[in-house]
């Protein structure tokens, strides 16, 4: 096995994520194509791939810019042979690098799927744990062109499928106090970051970072927790430090210990267990060196983020070491350990929550989607966080990603369908269809919502930046940091374009008929985006706008400087692009 270990000195630390990427990227729009597991699951084979493929060709969804072909999980071998993967005999007899070759002849790109894992979230024992420099340099001489890495069977941590006792590597130990030079501070009297850690019986618990996996989890602000000691030193020196802990192996309560002295790592390590999560001991001896003056020991676990970042980013590295392909990385680990902070050092995407459905399809059924649903497998669960996600992404740094689109899907009409469409494009997500493209015809519905050239435009617009929410009918202080899940309302966003413009997009999460016909104005608009727009002195100073209505494609002038968007039914939506008249 070649992967990385927890334990590993080289790897990148938390506080190296605001520092520059890891790789030199190539600034790319969000992917557009097709991947398989909406529509098929794990039943997907080499007859319906190609007939997707031809299904994008009919429809001349190319031209439109859907253009990789993704296979998820369920196409390999469930087991290796001689260490490499290979396909599934009966699902892809013809093999992957006959499958990439197939795509490729028709113009499209090709994409594949792993696991940051030793197995597949399906279970196959295909994982890429330490078969990291094999497995990319198989997925090179197959001419990929994508790939989608989830992190189901993660050792590092408690992930899905996952021993719940890797929490260990996940969570400080839960700590009274420590010692430094003889002194002993008591943790209760400390300072507490982030949102996660808490005082309980005189000792400190959940020092780590926050798992973002389930939809209450808010990506807005610190999302880890440390405990910070101010120590100080008459002279410069090495002191000896104590920490008096209790550890475990369950959610709050781990067993690894950073220490650090500023930025400086001094302990980065398991401890030894203890018979309780309140059976507390004393650490071994810790050497630290202090500066004469105040000294700031921080006392924390930043595992949950590291061993993740470097397992992403272990695979990008072979990836470019096995051959100069343009390969789009999407990291699917569900915003687990806060992607948003990290993402763009190694990827071009990052999921920020767990699948968007879990009914999927197969050869002949169809899978069902929701619009709304108390956990993250609907439409506007994944929405509700995205939206608030703005500042994280961007053309050079990467893109949220609220999972694939699940238009034409059952459990959804089409007015549902259109607004997400028109959500995914309001905040530049990747647009992966993952319906039975057989069902579409040239010219229907769902073919007409998902080829919305004007919609597309905003989603794939060079500017590269996602829409703001600057104001919803929900009572909060900041509409574009709060996380809300109160569907009871209506959401305005505005997104600066390339050429000048500005789109706007009124969206009513109810399920019932509004008719609060909010409005913004100019000055609103730009007091909130106003930094970011490409033509700010014309748009404030225009005269006269063209808005186009980006559903009926109808265009007129306003003179007001307001724009609203009347009545909306239960779960409608309406977005407009609007050009300022010099």
């Amino acid at each position: 096995m070649t992967g990385p270990s927890p334990i590993d000195d080289h790897r990148l630390r938390f506080d190296d994520f605001d520092n520059a990427d890891i790789f030199a990227k190539k600034p790319r729009l969000p992917a557009m194509g097709w991947n398989s597991w909406n529509a098929f699951g794990s039943g997907n084979t080499e007859e319906l791939t190609k007939a997707m493929v031809q299904k994008i060709k009919e429809l001349e969804l190319d031209r439109h810019g859907y253009e990789y072909v993704v296979l998820d999980d369920g196409c390999y071998h469930p087991e290796r042979v001689n260490g490499h993967l290979i396909s599934d005999e009966v699902k892809f007899p013809s093999g992957f690098k006959a499958m990439a070759d197939f795509v490729h002849a028709n113009g499209l790109k090709f994409g594949m799927y792993n696991d940051i894992g030793d197995r597949l979230c399906s279970g196959a024992k295909v994982g890429i744990y330490g078969y990291e420099k094999t497995d990319c340099e198989d997925y090179i001489k197959w001419d990929i062109d994508f790939i989608k890495v989830d992190n189901c069977y993660y050792m590092w941590d408690n992930a899905t499928f996952a021993d719940p006792e890797n929490a260990k590597y996940s969570y400080a130990p839960n700590i009274k106090c420590i010692e430094v030079g003889g002194v002993k501070y008591n943790a209760a009297a400390a300072e507490i970051t982030g949102t996660r850690a808490g005082i309980k019986d005189g000792y400190v618990s959940f020092i780590g970072t926050f798992d973002g996996t389930a939809p209450d989890h808010s990506p807005v602000g610190s999302r880890s927790s440390e405990l910070i000691f101010e120590v100080e030193a008459s002279e410069d020196g090495i002191k000896d430090l104590f920490v008096t802990y209790a550890s475990d192996a369950v959610e709050g309560t781990g067993q690894w210990l950073q220490v650090a002295v500023g930025e400086k790592m001094y302990f980065d390590a398991l401890l030894a267990p203890t018979q309780s999560q309140e059976a507390f001991t004393v650490s071994p001896v810790i050497q630290v060196g202090l500066k004469k003056g105040i000294n700031k020991i921080r006392i924390m676990n930043h595992r949950r983020q590291e061993n993740t970042l470097n397992s992403y980013a272990e695979i990008r590295r072979e990836l470019e070491n096995a051959g100069d392909r343009d390969i789009v990385f999407s990291i699917c680990e569900w915003g687990k350990t806060q992607p948003q902070n990290w993402g763009h050092k190694v990827g071009d995407s990052w999921r920020i929550l767990n699948d968007i459905t879990f009914q999927v399809g197969s050869d002949g059924n169809n899978g069902t989607a929701a619009w709304e649903g108390d956990y993250t497998t609907a439409i506007t669960s994944q929405y509700n966080k995205a939206v608030i996600m703005d500042e994280f992404a961007g053309l050079g740094r990467g893109w949220n990603d609220p999972d694939m689109l699940v238009i034409g899907m059952d459990g959804i009409d089409n007015i549902m369908c259109r607004s997400h469409m028109a959500m995914w494009c309001m905040m530049n997500s990747p647009l992966m269809l993952g319906l039975d493209l057989r069902r579409v015809t040239k010219g229907d519905e769902l073919y007409n919502i998902f080829t919305n050239e004007d919609l597309i435009a905003l989603d794939q617009d060079p500017l590269g930046i996602q829409a703001k929410r600057i104001f919803t009918t929900y009572e909060c202080d900041e509409p574009d940091k709060e996380y809300i899940r109160d569907n009871n309302r209506i959401d305005i966003l505005a997104k600066p374009l390339a050429n000048g413009d500005i789109a706007l997009g009124f969206f009513n999460l109810s399920q019932e008929k509004k008719t609060d016909d909010p409005s913004v104005s100019v000055d609103q608009i730009l007091s909130k985006i106003g930094s970011k727009a490409a033509g700010k002195d014309l748009f404030a100073n225009a005269k006269k706008y063209v808005i186009k209505d980006l559903y009926t494609g109808e265009a007129k002038e306003n003179e007001s400087q307001v724009f609203s968007a009347g009545t909306l039914d239960a779960c409608d939506s309406r977005v407009i692009r609007i050009t300022p008249l010099s």
